[in-house]
């Protein structure tokens, strides 16, 4: 079972992942909301989540919220806060279960076997590998959707609010095309092995066309609220994913 403990306090994280591991988990730790996502954005699937809510920046809350509608584990919030608002506030964003801290690690670890034992919950729906998570963008792979976060509605940029979440319309090309450079981070495509990858080695036309799909996809993107354009041109080369 793949375990993702996220804690800004790299003591209780590093605890946590200790416990667990000698428990029979293998254990990722993130430190910050910007460290969860990218960890859940990792090729390994994820089985359970135990997540701080108070971390400075991102919060459970935000994080638990990105995550919900693409990763179906248990999520679990770690948390200090009693009152019934926030817990209120941690089922809304999706979240299965509270611990409250001080929290006992064996009373914790009976609280984790209780959801992955529950039927269905543990290897059910979508898993952690089935989408990645972006500053602006989610993308998710199995349901070929792409999300911006903070998109501003029309409004104008001092009125955005990153609660707000657009989905953008593309074509199968287009989605291919960013499923293609977004699983691969930072390596450069040229045009002719983005048009053999995406249309099909046997496909009958030009290569120049990704020329003019990359242009849509960006127009798109930035009309849908993204603020920095997630694919780099490498002059004379290709194209690449530049999203962080």
């Amino acid at each position: 079972m793949h375990m993702l403990v996220v804690d800004d306090e790299v003591d209780i994280a590093n605890m946590l992942a200790e416990y667990f591991r000698m428990e029979g988990y293998e254990v990722t730790t993130a430190h910050s909301g910007a460290e969860a996502l990218a960890a859940a954005s990792a090729e390994s699937a994820l089985d359970i989540i135990l997540l701080d809510v108070n971390m400075p920046g991102m919060d459970g809350f935000e994080v638990c919220r990105r995550l919900r509608e693409h990763v179906s584990c248990p999520i679990i919030f770690l948390t200090a806060r009693v009152e019934d608002v926030d817990q209120l506030d941690g089922f809304a964003a999706g979240a299965d279960d509270y611990v409250l801290k001080p929290f006992s690690l064996e009373v914790l670890g009976r609280r984790v076997a209780a959801h992955m034992a529950r039927e269905g919950r543990a290897r059910g729906g979508k898993s952690g590998n089935a989408a990645r998570f972006f500053s602006e963008l989610t993308i998710d792979y199995a349901q070929r959707l792409v999300e911006v976060h903070g998109a501003n509605g029309g409004r104008q940029p001092y009125e955005a609010d990153d609660s707000i979440t657009a989905a953008v319309d593309l074509t199968k090309l287009e989605f291919d095309i960013i499923a293609l450079l977004s699983k691969r981070p930072g390596q450069v495509f040229d045009r002719d092995a983005i048009y053999e990858r995406v249309w099909g080695w046997d496909a009958a036309g030009d290569p120049s066309q990704v020329r003019e799909h990359i242009r849509r996809i960006r127009n798109k993107l930035a009309a849908a609220g993204v603020a920095e354009d997630p694919i780099a041109t490498v002059w004379g080369v290709g194209y690449k994913w530049v999203a962080k």
